[in-house]
């Protein structure tokens, strides 16, 4: 009989074994993939906590909004490039303390392929725009204006600033409601994310 359970009893050490290099061995493949899934994953944090993903991934529109001269733009003419689709209008002032930080925004990566739409609801438009620019000392942003506010609705946006982030390939990525730090570390990071990605 000794004999016997001295049987089972290595059976069991050598059962409790494989358990125990199965559960390492999952939990190896499981910490990868969790590796893998952080890699791909944006950097969210710090002044970009308010940020949100769109989830699923949506096209943006191709309505069109008007420039500084009154013609028709879409978002097809800023093709290949990340657009930071800024809401905002002069009177907003969330909108107009987040404005220098979208003009530094511009002047840094605009290199890299971002580009920052700051598309007004004024309903004067560049009477007012253009003035507000040269108070604040804004350079480097262009004019937009949503005269209608339709485009605005058409993308789901009731209230200013919003902050809509568009990738290289059209698509709507995410979102922040509100104002925040445009020219944080952690904005150019989170940004920087959508950068690397090639041109389509």
């Amino acid at each position: 009989m000794k004999w016997q359970f001295r049987a089972i009893a290595a059976v069991l050490v050598v059962l409790a074994g494989a358990v125990v290099a199965v559960v390492l061995y999952l939990s190896r493949d499981s910490a990868d993939s969790t590796r893998t899934r952080d890699l791909s994953a944006p950097p969210i944090s710090g002044a970009m906590a308010k940020f949100t993903l769109s989830v699923p991934l949506r096209p943006a529109p191709v309505a069109e909004f008007q420039d500084g001269d009154n013609s028709s733009v879409s978002l097809l003419d800023f093709g290949g490039k990340v657009v930071l689709l800024n809401i905002w209008a002069t009177w907003c002032a969330p909108c107009v303390e987040e404005m220098p930080a979208l003009d530094r925004l511009q002047a840094d990566l605009g290199a890299e392929g971002l580009v920052v739409v700051p598309l007004s609801i004024d309903l004067q438009g560049a009477k007012v725009i253009r003035p507000f620019y040269e108070k604040h000392g804004i350079k480097h942003l262009g004019v937009y204006v949503d005269f209608t506010n339709s485009f605005s609705q058409l993308i789901g946006v009731d209230a200013v600033p919003s902050n809509l982030l568009i990738s290289r390939d059209g698509l709507f990525v995410g979102k922040l409601i509100g104002n925040a730090d445009w020219d944080s570390p952690e904005a150019k990071a989170l940004l920087r994310h959508y950068l690397a990605a090639p041109e389509p």
